[in-house]
């Protein structure tokens, strides 16, 4: 889960009856996109919304703080916490809350990572685009796959819209060069289909040491039980917004072979973790010319060097942002060897051989 569960659990009486209004079903948020486009589709009606940018990979690889660097370059427009509840109306929305928007003071996110967050900080909302349009896709105790022929042209044209209103939101006066650019883990499951709905995207994947980042993924899926167990609410807003990574709520996207690698595996063991890692890196690896991929550690040890090879991937001619956007990179912990002694060594093996082959240059 990610920064956005900092804020709702202060949610004030109110804050919470208006987000059981905004997700008691996915009509409220399309019906206000509609009233949304009659009443401000003039907006951004001029802007060029070419050359997304999607960030993606399973959660507690790096990439929350690639989506606060790149939104340091500014004609990138992406997702706040202030979207929330409206996700899909935010221009509307703004103007409703304009008055009365809270402060932009920072606190730590849930995660106890040291990570601090604030109400204009960019955010991961994405997915509630994607279970309002495909919510087949999440009726059983599995994230189905995307397949290319999944499109929907009605999805396709929401989209498009969708991103139009942001980068005229976020990037006022930038109709012609803003880029909509979001981090969504769940677009794991989507590989297949994005690059066929915009053939001018970008997909960055960052990959992370696998035991480290079994390690954490496990870490939080504890935390997040313990909280949702303080708080019904907090198992309810990681619902609506299609967050179920972690927790009581979680549930795994349908890699590949997944079912053989975790069949038996407790998701309280680092050997869930890592299978589930297995499972989705090796579908990543069978689209890996469709993507781009990068290594976390890489990029916490030397952030100017790979933020700017990251640029040129992504076509970001402006560099002017680039330091402050480097300084936001830390070392990761690398403390996981408790978690590999207990780890299945066969699991760890085919782990790692898979890690290199996909940061092989």
């Amino acid at each position: 889960m990610d920064s956005d569960t900092a804020f709702q659990v202060n949610y004030s009486a109110l804050d919470r009856l208006i987000h059981r209004i905004a997700f008691s079903s996915p009509l409220v948020q399309l019906t206000a996109a509609d009233i949304e486009r009659t009443l401000f589709g003039s907006d951004y009606a001029s802007v060029n919304p070419a050359r997304p940018i999607f960030v993606t990979s399973l959660p507690r690889a790096g990439t929350t703080v690639i989506l606060e660097a790149l939104y340091c370059f500014p004609f990138l427009a992406t997702h706040l916490y202030r979207d929330m509840p409206f996700v899909l109306s935010p221009v509307i929305w703004s103007r409703l809350t304009g008055r009365f928007q809270k402060g932009a003071e920072l606190r730590e996110r849930a995660h106890g990572d040291g990570v601090q967050v604030g109400y204009d900080s960019p955010e991961a909302f994405e997915e509630i685009y994607w279970r309002a349009f495909w919510p087949e896709k999440y009726a059983s105790a599995r994230i189905e796959l995307w397949t290319a022929e999944d499109g929907k042209d009605d999805a396709k044209a929401f989209f498009v819209e969708h991103m139009k209103k942001i980068i005229a939101l976020r990037r006022p006066g930038r109709e012609r060069d803003g880029r909509y650019f979001s981090k969504n883990n769940g677009n794991m499951a989507r590989l297949n289909l994005i690059g066929r709905m915009f053939p001018d995207a970008k997909i960055l994947i960052p990959i992370r040491r696998p035991i480290d980042h079994a390690a954490s993924l496990l870490r939080q899926h504890r935390n997040f039980i313990g909280m949702q167990k303080t708080d019904r609410f907090i198992g309810r807003y990681m619902a609506d917004i299609g967050h179920y990574e972690f927790g009581s709520l979680h549930r795994p996207i349908a890699f590949p072979g997944l079912d053989g690698l975790i069949s038996g595996r407790d998701p309280l063991t680092v050997d869930y973790w890592i299978a589930y890692w297995i499972a989705a890196f090796e579908h990543v690896l069978s689209r890996r010319d469709a993507v781009i991929l990068v290594s976390y550690e890489d990029l916490c040890d030397n952030p100017r060097r790979v933020l700017s090879d990251i640029c040129d991937r992504l076509n970001i001619a402006d560099r002017d942002a680039l330091g402050r956007a480097a300084a936001l990179f830390k070392t990761p912990p690398r403390t996981q060897s408790a978690h590999e002694a207990i780890l299945d060594s066969r699991l760890r093996d085919r782990a790692e051989e898979l890690c290199k082959t996909l940061l092989a240059v």
